[in-house]
């Protein structure tokens, strides 16, 4: 049975909660295209990795996606969510909208969209 490409998505969401960039990592197409808007692009499995495993993420003792809307039309799965990461026992919370394309049932582009200032001020 194949999946859906919001069910992708969902897969792909749920392997950042936990932190598992392999499981991340084989969800993405090996030319995929990852954008977090106001900070600039990386590209193929090796920059989502130094993403993901870098930043607040590393710093975090929990991390949650939040997924409020989620809708899928063909390849094109959009979100709305909120990422969450526990640091230093304080949660830091950031509104994210994310469009993702899916190709041959793996993540080829995925673009977040966020304030970075929000981060920031959360952040100190």
């Amino acid at each position: 049975m194949s999946l859906s490409p919001g069910d992708i998505v969902t897969a792909l969401i749920e392997a950042c909660e936990r932190r598992d960039l392999d499981a991340v990592c084989a969800l993405v197409t090996d030319d995929i295209e990852y954008d977090n808007v106001p900070i600039g692009k990386v590209f193929g499995p090796d920059g989502v990795r130094s993403v993901l495993s870098g930043g607040v993420t590393a710093a975090a003792s929990q991390v949650e996606w939040v997924v409020h809307r989620q809708v899928e039309n063909g390849d094109t799965v959009m979100n709305e969510r909120t990422d969450r990461f526990l640091v230093d026992g304080r949660w830091i919370e950031i509104p994210i909208a994310a469009v993702f394309e899916v190709r041959d049932s793996r993540v080829a582009l995925w673009r977040d969209y966020f304030d970075l200032e929000s981060y920031r001020r959360q952040r100190g």
